[in-house]
This record gives structure tokens, sequence and C-alpha cells, in this order.
């Protein structure tokens, strides 16, 4: 296979990592402006965002674990 293709399916890969980490700073902020509006909910803004923040991390690792697994195996 052509190396060139293979790192562009890495790449693509990656995509999901990129997408994740702007999606975890959009929720951080709005949470941040949540917390700002109702201070007294902010135990619960915060259980719930970091339940989120998990959920689109394990999207970011599963990216970067498929982009290694594309890198080592396809030579």
């Amino acid at each position: 296979m052509n190396t060139g293709n293979i790192a562009l399916g890495a790449a693509l890969c990656l995509l999901s990592s990129t997408a994740a980490g702007l999606a975890m700073g959009l929720a951080t902020g709005k949470a941040v402006d949540a917390v700002g509006r109702q201070p007294e909910a902010s135990g619960k803004i915060s259980s719930i965002l970091l339940l989120g923040l998990a959920l689109t991390e394990s999207t970011a690792i599963y990216g970067f674990v498929t982009a290694l697994i594309v890198l080592f195996t396809l030579k």
C-alpha cells in the first residue's frame, strides 16, 4: 500500500480527536456561562460536564488508537 494513502488514512482518523477537542472547549465554555448565571447549580453542572467530557475524550482516544493501528499495521 502507498505510504501517502496510509498517512492520509491516519490523518482522517485523527479528525475525531480534533472535533473532540473543539467540543470539549465549547462544553466547558457553556458550563462556565451556566455557573455564572446560576451559581447555586454549580454541583449539578459540574457533574454533568465531567460525564460529557469523559465521553467526548473517549471518542478522541478511539480516533487516536485507530490512527496508530493504521500507521503500524498497514505497511
